[in-house]
């Protein structure tokens, strides 16, 4: 499986060089410390409080940064704290276009808190048709903002058609990809033309369903003094003890990613195969429509598998309800298999009118496939299907 070279061993080393520590301890130790001696009133060594910096956390930045090719990381409390401190580049009367299919809660944050709340104006297109996307921009337009693949429907867009298409309306548009599904390992939207990307290191970066975190990487400087400005000013910065367990998560990344893969293209393909099975969405599979421009701008796919299931919310509901070695639950991207609704779930959030238009249905299943057996997951998606649908 081919991959950006050098990931494991930065993924491993970048930002833990032991003789940064005073006993050189192979693993970054935790810096608890909210505050810091200084020798004379205001020249602090490095930090002065741990809002505006902690060593745990610069370690994390630092390989980050490594992973996704790109100068500079800040971390936040949450992905969409994340979220809110790059939407916070913009203005009132500002514009912004935005994918019609992203993560429930970037949408609600757009529809419900920055367009009354802060003025700006959002309209969400689908970017898979550049037609309809070249006609979304405006004179005000100062953002463009995209999940590739999207979540839940997996809609894959062409990163470097969009960034061509942002920068012809205006040089000083800023593209923002949240590489969330991907991970660095599978694609590196800063080398596409993207100046931002956006992730939710609760998922995959992390990887083992047991913090919330979300990140910003770039190359601009510019923007980088207003992503610390946002952890300073703002404060939606993670604990020290979060940024630990973070960076421990990152060390098998490249590991946990291609079991990922490997798992969820034999999980895709048994579902395309399976009678009961209406349509399986997933980049990989050549039925795929947005197929070639996944296999162009990536080395791989992450766990995240969307399929439409024979039937209507009571199939969906026996057939989750059945699983066993899948949980019902929200969230992806950790070590374990998971299967959620999305249309009561993650995305009950988008309007009802929106959500039949986008496609996202009772029978509309998603699946984050983890690292178990693939015979097994197969066993059990394979009984559940029989009991939710017992006929044809």
């Amino acid at each position: 499986m081919a991959t950006f070279p050098g990931f494991g061993t930065a993924a491993t080393h970048v930002g833990q060089e032991p003789d940064q520590w005073e006993m050189h301890q192979v693993v970054p130790p935790i810096s608890l410390s909210t505050t810091y001696m200084q020798k004379n009133p205001g020249e602090p060594k490095v930090h002065d409080y741990s809002r505006a910096g902690n060593p745990t956390r610069d370690v994390l930045q630092k390989c980050l940064a490594s992973l996704e090719g790109a100068k500079h990381a800040h971390v936040y409390s949450s992905g969409l704290a994340a979220s809110m401190a790059v939407i916070n580049l913009l203005k009132t009367g500002e514009h912004v276009v935005c994918s019609d299919d992203v993560y429930g809660g970037t949408q609600r944050f757009l529809r419900r808190v920055s367009v009354p709340n802060h003025g700006l104006e959002v309209d969400l297109v689908d970017l898979t048709n550049l037609e309809t996307a070249d006609k979304a921009f405006k004179e005000n337009t100062k953002m463009v903002w995209f999940e590739t693949p999207s979540n839940p429907l997996l809609k894959v867009v062409d990163i470097k058609a969009v960034v061509a298409l942002a920068k012809k309306h205006n040089p000083k548009i800023l593209v923002v990809v949240d590489n969330t599904f991907m991970t660095p390992y599978f694609q590196r939207p800063l080398s596409l033309g993207a100046d931002i990307v956006v992730h939710s290191l609760t998922k995959y970066i992390n990887g083992h369903s047991d913090v919330v975190m979300g990140a910003v990487m770039t190359d601009n400087d510019a923007i980088q003094q207003h992503l610390f400005f946002q952890q300073l000013a703002v404060g939606a910065v993670p604990s020290a003890f979060d940024c630990f367990l973070v960076n421990r998560g990152i060390k098998t990344l490249h590991v946990r990613m291609q079991r990922h893969y490997e798992n969820a293209l034999k999980v895709a393909e048994f579902l395309e195969k399976n009678e009961r099975v209406v349509k399986v969405l997933y980049p990989p599979l050549p039925s795929h429509p947005q197929h070639e421009v996944h296999i162009k701008q990536t080395k791989g796919m992450s766990g995240m598998i969307s399929f439409y299931l024979k039937g209507g919310m009571e199939h969906s509901r026996t057939f989750l309800s059945t699983l066993q070695v899948f949980t019902l639950a929200e969230s992806l991207g950790g070590f374990e298999s998971l299967a959620e609704l999305p249309s009561v779930m993650t995305h009950a959030s988008v309007p009802a009118n929106e959500r039949e238009i986008l496609g996202i249905t009772d029978n509309l299943i998603r699946l984050s496939v983890g690292i178990e057996d693939a015979d097994d997951l197969i066993a059990d998606l394979d009984q559940a299907l029989k009991q939710a649908i017992p006929t044809l």
